[in-house]
């Protein structure tokens, strides 16, 4: 359990505006609970494939995101061990996405989480899940 959620919810967000990759891809954190994330992404042009719709690696990444982030409100800091992907319907440009990323387990040593994507109709367009290896903690500040 978090002791400090106002500061880990700050770091995280923090963190997370200033990765050059998150902000490339137009991710953008939208709500937080422990074990739990909600993040938006654009598709845009820069986002889709030759046949004009969101490119796997794009929403691949959206899943990856969401799901460590999930991982992040622990207080553990992680990286992805393993990712699976099921792409379930196409998402064209212009749509706004939201990823859910939730912990399904959480370990001493590693976490798993489930993601979901879906398009600006709610309409589920990808799964994922992932396992993620525990490098450290967040230093939490005082209260």
């Amino acid at each position: 359990m978090v002791k400090n959620k106002e500061w880990l919810t700050k770091h995280v967000l923090a963190i997370y505006k200033q990765n050059s990759y998150v902000n490339l891809l137009g991710i953008h954190l939208e709500k937080l609970d422990e074990g739990y994330a909600e993040l938006s992404m654009p598709i845009m042009d820069k986002h889709t494939n030759l046949y004009n719709i969101a490119h796997g690696g794009a929403l691949a990444s959206l899943a990856d995101t969401c799901m460590g982030v999930a991982c992040a409100t622990t207080g553990k800091k992680v990286v992805t061990l393993e990712m699976n992907m099921n792409f379930i319907k196409s998402a064209g440009p212009q749509s706004e996405l939201r990823g859910i990323g939730k912990i399904v387990h959480n370990g001493r040593s590693t976490l798993v989480a489930e993601g979901q994507i879906f398009d600006d109709g709610n309409i589920m367009i990808a799964t994922a899940r992932g396992t993620f290896y525990v490098t450290g903690l967040f230093e939490e500040m005082p209260d």
